[in-house]
């Protein structure tokens, strides 16, 4: 056997590629930049749904409100990830499209709770309904339990990354 092959041999047998990167992790990192790509592209039209003039990175932060209620700006910029600078433009964009709206918080007279207004709440769950919509008819050849694995493996993956 020429020494070459053996090579081979022992990259196939561990499931390593000529660069010696898992292949499974390989193929991870494709999957998940096409994922996260076409998220972008698609966060993007729901935003533009919710209101021609809001910027894509401003939809996360509506579902967030729309799934949690009021919520300081520090927690919604750490939950984003982005700077007290950025959350402020971006809330101060979401108030003067009529989405959000501020309230005292009740816990701290000192500070403020962003809140969806009753047309941003209007507005995100029509846009979430179609896109649940969406979901249903794209997998709707899947095994319920297949759709719920998926979930579960995200939601998993999700807790690795924030931390």
């Amino acid at each position: 056997m020429h020494e070459d092959d053996k090579g081979d041999e022992q990259r196939a047998a561990t499931g390593l590629t000529p660069s010696g990167a898992d292949q499974e992790f390989l193929t991870l990192e494709r999957e998940l930049t096409v994922l996260l790509r076409r998220a972008r592209a698609n966060q993007g039209e729901m935003a533009r749904e919710v209101h021609p003039d809001l910027e894509s990175a401003a939809y996360g932060l509506l579902v967030r409100l729309d799934e949690c209620g009021g919520q300081r700006a520090t927690e919604l910029a750490a939950y984003i990830g982005v700077g007290k600078a950025t959350m402020s433009r971006q809330l101060r964009a979401l108030e003067e499209l009529g989405l959000i709206a501020r309230e005292p918080d009740p816990a701290d007279g000192r500070a403020w709770l962003v809140a969806l207004t009753d047309e941003g709440r209007r507005r995100v769950g029509t846009v979430r309904e179609a896109r649940r919509g969406r979901y249903v008819s794209q997998l709707a050849h899947w095994p319920r339990p297949e759709v719920a694995e998926l979930a579960r493996l995200l939601h998993q993956l999700n807790g690795v990354m924030e931390k």
